[in-house]
């Protein structure tokens, strides 16, 4: 998961962010409550690149702008084929266990919250989505791009399978 695109610079990239979820956190100290917030924001330009990131501050508006940078750190190359996936997908993260399912064109982005963010941060138009297991937030858009990070080129799939090199598949086409 921690493959993140070091050789293009997120400045490059028209990237949009979406914040998915404020936590409120309370810490009880002597003299009362002691107030924090988490934000978690998905940072995508809508064609092939996407980052999530956390981030915590005494304030709203730091959470978020810290959340949005973290997330432009960690941007990941999706590859997908044409407006959906290239093949079904199960991944785990934690106790949170996502189903991503190509789906006919039309079809649109069937996903809950996190995953739907993610999902269209992303660019992927029509998907089916299940998730099994936990309802974090957090978790199940970890696992969302863990899913779409382990995505494979189908040729180069198809290289891997029939021990070719894949530039004979690129110039066999």
């Amino acid at each position: 998961m921690k493959e993140s695109i070091g050789r293009i610079d997120p400045t490059e990239l028209t990237l949009d962010d979406k914040l998915i979820y404020i936590n409120r956190v309370a810490k009880v100290v002597k003299g009362g409550k002691r107030l924090s917030f988490s934000a978690l924001v998905v940072s995508g330009d809508g064609n092939g690149y996407v980052g999530i990131g956390i981030g915590k501050a005494n304030v709203v508006p730091e959470a978020i702008n810290k959340a949005g940078a973290i997330a432009k750190k960690h941007l990941i190359k999706v590859s997908f084929a044409g407006t959906t996936i290239p093949y079904e997908m199960t991944v785990k993260f934690g106790a949170a266990k996502v189903l991503l399912k190509p789906a006919a064109p039309g079809t649109g982005v069937i996903a809950g919250s996190s995953i739907r963010a993610v999902l269209e941060a992303v660019g992927i138009k029509d998907i089916l989505t299940k998730s099994l297991g936990s309802s974090n937030r957090i978790n199940m858009a970890k696992a969302t791009i863990l899913a779409l990070s382990q995505f494979k080129e189908p040729k180069e799939e198809l290289a891997k399978r029939k021990s070719i090199v894949v530039e004979e598949t690129i110039a066999s086409d």
